[in-house]
């Protein structure tokens, strides 16, 4: 085992995109790229489904979330390294997603979407003949 210590990531807040009040952050993202699509996960801690928006328009995805602050309404944190906002991030997608089979889940304040890949950008084996 090393002797490093874990760096922190500091939470980057969306200053250009938003419209409401209060503060708005940048949500950590993890993307990964399989034969069949693209997953990714959102770090969206205290949202709930009920409180995110996820959509497609011209090719981008919008994912929002909202927190509920009244529950933080009366704390005094001592020391603190997750601040409570709401969150929004966008994403440019190609043409080579199948954007009408998107699925979205949440669990736990994360966010997952499975983004197929479209037939014609998957990898195949082209014959050959003679």
């Amino acid at each position: 085992m090393t002797n490093q210590e874990l760096k922190i990531p500091e939470k980057r807040e969306a200053l250009d995109e938003t419209t409401r009040a209060g503060r708005t952050y940048v949500p950590q993202v993890d993307i990964y790229e399989t034969r069949e699509g693209l997953w990714l996960w959102a770090d969206m801690p205290g949202v709930d489904e009920s409180s995110l928006n996820v959509h497609l328009d011209n090719g981008v995805l919008t994912i929002e979330g909202q927190v509920d602050l009244k529950d933080y309404q009366d704390v005094t944190p001592l020391y603190t390294e997750y601040y409570v906002g709401n969150y929004v991030r966008r994403f440019t997608l190609s043409n080579d997603v199948d954007s009408d089979r998107i699925v979205a889940r949440m669990q736990n304040g994360v966010l997952s979407l499975e983004i197929p890949k479209a037939e014609r950008a998957k990898p195949r084996r082209i014959a050959i003949t003679q």
